[in-house]
């Protein structure tokens, strides 16, 4: 079994505007526990709006703001939502997933 991801890159269908620059692409870091206070991990791995919108911001990079995730396109944000859901998920069941998946196609 392959080590668990740690980050993801997220590339935005809609970049935000930053002043005179464009965020195209958005690494999303694994939460630890303190960064997911104050959320409950029910909510983030259901892609709950308010648990993406208060997690991603601490564990983006170039941090994206709470203003900005306000504004940010439904199709970005469901994919932020999925990143993060996937990354509460434990390596095993990732892996079944995979194992499942791969048998599929062959």
């Amino acid at each position: 079994m392959a080590a668990p991801a740690t980050s993801h890159q997220v590339t935005l269908f809609y970049p935000l505007k930053r002043g005179d620059n464009e965020i195209t692409q958005v690494t999303v870091h694994k939460p630890h526990a303190g960064q997911l206070r104050g959320v409950s991990l029910y909510d983030a791995s259901q892609m709950h709006n308010d648990a993406i919108v208060t997690v991603i911001p601490r564990i983006s990079d170039p941090q994206i703001t709470a203003q900005e995730m306000a504004i940010i396109d439904p199709c970005d944000l469901m994919q932020f939502g999925a990143v993060l859901a996937n990354f509460l998920l434990p390596p095993s069941l990732i892996a079944e997933a995979e194992a499942n998946l791969n048998s599929r196609t062959e």
